[in-house]
């Protein structure tokens, strides 16, 4: 039998007594379906997995007991930050979604100048609020017992000023050098990729006077919830877990 993984905010420890909040409750109540003594895996992002059982299955409140501490999934030795630009409709959550599954650490949201979407006020914050959603569901397929952490949204401008979390990396098609052939950063890569109509001239300018290095993938132009992700794969296969 297949064992449900659920994400919870709550500290978890042996024998301690954990009531899951009213989305995960109903996703237990009602679509997996589970009963009082049915065993489920909780994580909240501490790097562990945890052992639990249904106490109580009822619709305003699902209550669970932990009972061990378990081994969880190595995270990948390779730091990668995807700046990624927000897409329209689900373009941004697939990315998302994906990016996790491939081990990235961290995800920056980014407004440029041809982003198709303007957010700011409450709806960027619930905007960000869905996306952490989408990576923690993520984590709960994939196996992740950490969840990379959503970095506040900036412009292009914003980012560039602030400090680097490794080597800058622009996916550019056309570009002189190829992602597959980087060598290993020490302090991981940041990773930026565009919007569905591409950088502008005058934001590609700006990122190489700022050191950010245009990288290609090939001869075909990706489209951008596709690119973050294949880009992520490249080094993993180089430089991170996909090795072994």
């Amino acid at each position: 039998m297949r064992i449900s993984r659920l994400y919870t905010p709550e500290r978890l420890a042996p024998d301690r007594e954990v009531t899951l909040d009213e989305k995960t409750g109903h996703y237990v109540f009602r679509v997996l379906k589970l009963r009082a003594g049915d065993p489920v895996v909780l994580f909240n992002g501490d790097g562990s997995d945890y052992a639990a059982e249904l106490l109580s299955n009822r619709r305003d409140r699902v209550e669970l007991v932990v009972s061990a501490r378990l081994p969880a999934l190595a995270e990948s030795p390779l730091a990668v930050t995807l700046v990624q630009a927000v897409g329209k409709g689900d373009r941004m959550d697939l990315s998302l979604q994906k990016a996790t599954e491939l081990g990235v650490t961290a995800v920056r949201p980014l407004f440029s100048e041809r982003t198709g979407v303007r957010l700011d006020g409450d709806r960027l914050d619930k905007r960000m609020e869905h996306w952490r959603r989408v990576m923690i569901s993520a984590c709960e397929q994939c196996g992740r017992a950490v969840v990379p952490t959503l970095l506040e949204a900036v412009g292009l401008d914003d980012w560039l000023a602030s400090p680097a979390r490794g080597q800058r990396l622009c996916l550019a098609p056309g570009a002189s050098r190829a992602l597959a052939g980087i060598e290993m950063s020490a302090d991981g890569y940041e990773l930026v990729v565009g919007p569905e109509g591409g950088f502008s001239d005058l934001e590609f300018q700006c990122m190489d006077r700022a050191g950010v290095t245009r990288m290609a993938m090939g001869p075909r132009v990706l489209r951008t919830e596709t690119a973050g992700p294949a880009a992520l794969a490249v080094l993993q296969a180089l430089h991170g877990d996909f090795r072994g």
